[in-house]
């Protein structure tokens, strides 16, 4: 099996007035990525080695855990220009900028340097952790973070290369739109977008996740009297732990 590539994300949380569920944004990958092709996920990638290097400098022991939410914080501006957990000046135009410079390829690091910021980390809370033990092609060792973004002033821009589109919705307005045929998300999202409908607000969900400490779950087939399931734990927070194989997009 190939080795897992270790990846962050990160689901961006805009509370509601009133009863409404909170916002989550999502952005469409390019037909032409190889992973999750034309897909609706939360923003986010792989983990470089410049996020590890980023979190040893910044003094924290457990530079794995420290680098994917770094490389979350880092996917988050490169593929929104949402800037989260981020102190300092972060106008419009300073956002603009440091999104220009990750795109040209200068590590997080030099930018925060630059321009004065300071990253609050322990503000991204830990939701999940997924990795496939599949033999796919592609197997992502994935680290969900939950943050609350309630700066509805803040505009998200899609950056034109991974992604071709992004939008604001409920996890249950994501789900609607998937099951209509809109648009197409996979297994992990879709287990994941369950989760979340369950929760009206950000505080609710950081109950939640007090709830049920982030272990690993790792999907498995199973024979079913109605067919082949897609399956993961049970007793993880999932509303809904299998799905037919044959209707699962598994990316």
């Amino acid at each position: 099996m190939s080795k897992p590539i270790p990846a962050s994300t990160l689901v961006i949380f805009r509370d509601q007035p009133g009863s409404a569920a909170p916002d989550l944004l999502m952005v469409e990958r390019s037909p032409k990525m190889a992973f999750a092709a034309g897909a609706a996920v939360f923003p986010g990638g792989r983990i470089d080695e410049a996020d590890y290097v980023f979190a040893k400098d910044l003094g924290h022991d457990d530079i794995d855990e420290y680098g994917a939410r770094i490389a979350a914080i880092r996917e988050s501006i490169e593929e929104t220009g949402i800037a989260v957990a981020v102190d300092g000046d972060i106008a419009p135009r300073r956002i603009i900028d440091a999104r220009a410079a990750l795109h040209e390829g200068t590590v997080l690091a030099d930018i925060c340097n630059q321009f004065d910021w300071q990253l609050s980390l322990d503000k991204l809370l830990p939701f999940a952790r997924w990795c496939p033990p599949f033999a796919e092609h592609r197997i992502f060792d994935t680290r969900f973070y939950l943050i609350a973004h309630d700066d509805h002033g803040a505009e998200a821009t899609v950056d034109e290369t991974e992604n071709y589109n992004l939008f604001w919705n409920s996890a249950e307005a994501v789900l609607g739109k998937a099951d209509a045929g809109k648009i197409k998300i996979i297994f992990p999202t879709r287990r994941n977008l369950e989760r979340l409908a369950q929760f009206g607000s950000f505080a609710e969900a950081v109950e939640h996740s007090r709830q049920y400490p982030v272990s690993m779950v790792s999907p498995t087939v199973e024979q079913r009297d109605d067919g082949m399931h897609l399956c993961i734990p049970e007793g993880r927070g999932y509303p809904i732990t299998s799905e037919l194989l044959d209707t699962a997009m598994r990316g």
